[in-house]
């Protein structure tokens, strides 16, 4: 199992095909297996890097509280680690906001953004209701019940959430809090417009709630193109993997011919 140490903290992670890097960000609870898909197509024409965040998956659980300038920081690290100076970046849901902060932090190391389901804050009622529920949860002893929630919310399959939830049962409640925590109160609507690299919002038409925040990034984002998937909801990795990977794989080959 390939493992890199950042920080004194041990980081599960897998490299598939050759090409253009292409850097996935699973949101809070879930894992890397969440991108399956995307990895076993996608390997095809790119290099696909997913990772389990400190304290989720098969990575170790962090002592210092997971915040999006320390995922930034490990997602470098990595980069660093297997000689990759450029990558794109893909964050799904609030990890969404952790590729946001990835281009705003450090532009000269990613090529672009790819926002699935992505929000620059949490600015709704039911969001935030959402979030705090699962604050809150995470902290209590209905945390197996969190994680049954979510990873069948994410599945598509009966196989898909034997293999979401297993992974998940490996994580790190605590961490699993802070992350949830801090993107309940994570904004940088305020320095979209400093973003010049490319960004493709991908959003679900079903996914109604989310709406707003696919509009608000299309307008402060400088350079983005916002595609909208008929018939899908929240779970677009997943539930709608093979659009989803035709307009990463299209959207991307677009950007490297204008280089």
């Amino acid at each position: 199992m390939p493992n890199i140490n950042v920080n004194d903290t041990s980081l599960y992670y897998q490299v598939q095909g050759q090409g253009v890097p292409i850097m996935f960000i699973h949101p809070p609870l879930l894992t890397s297996d969440n991108f399956d898909y995307q990895a076993t197509q996608l390997s095809n024409h790119f290099q696909v890097i997913t990772f389990d965040i400190r304290g989720h998956g098969s990575s170790e659980r962090s002592f210092e509280p997971v915040t999006y300038p320390l995922i930034v920081q490990d997602m470098l690290k990595l980069m660093d680690a297997l000689n990759i100076k450029q990558a794109y970046v893909c964050g799904y849901s609030t990890g969404g906001g952790v590729a946001l902060h990835a281009l705003l932090t450090a532009p000269e190391r990613f090529l672009g953004g790819i926002l699935v389901s992505g929000m620059s804050e949490a600015s709704d009622i039911y969001l935030r209701l959402r979030m705090a529920t699962a604050i809150a949860l995470s902290r209590s002893k209905l945390k197996s019940f969190l994680r049954l929630v979510i990873t069948w919310g994410n599945a598509d399959n009966l196989i898909t959430f034997r293999n979401l939830y297993r992974s998940s049962q490996q994580g790190n409640s605590d961490n699993w809090y802070e992350y949830y925590r801090y993107s309940l109160d994570y904004s940088c609507t305020d320095q979209l417009h400093q973003i010049q690299a490319p960004v493709l919002l991908v959003y679900g038409k079903k996914d109604k709630s989310f709406h707003r925040y696919a509009v608000k990034l299309q307008r402060y984002l400088q350079n983005s193109k916002l595609i909208w998937i008929p018939k899908a909801k929240h779970q677009i990795p997943t539930k709608n993997a093979i659009m989803l990977n035709d307009c990463m794989e299209n959207w991307i080959t677009e950007q490297e011919t204008r280089v």
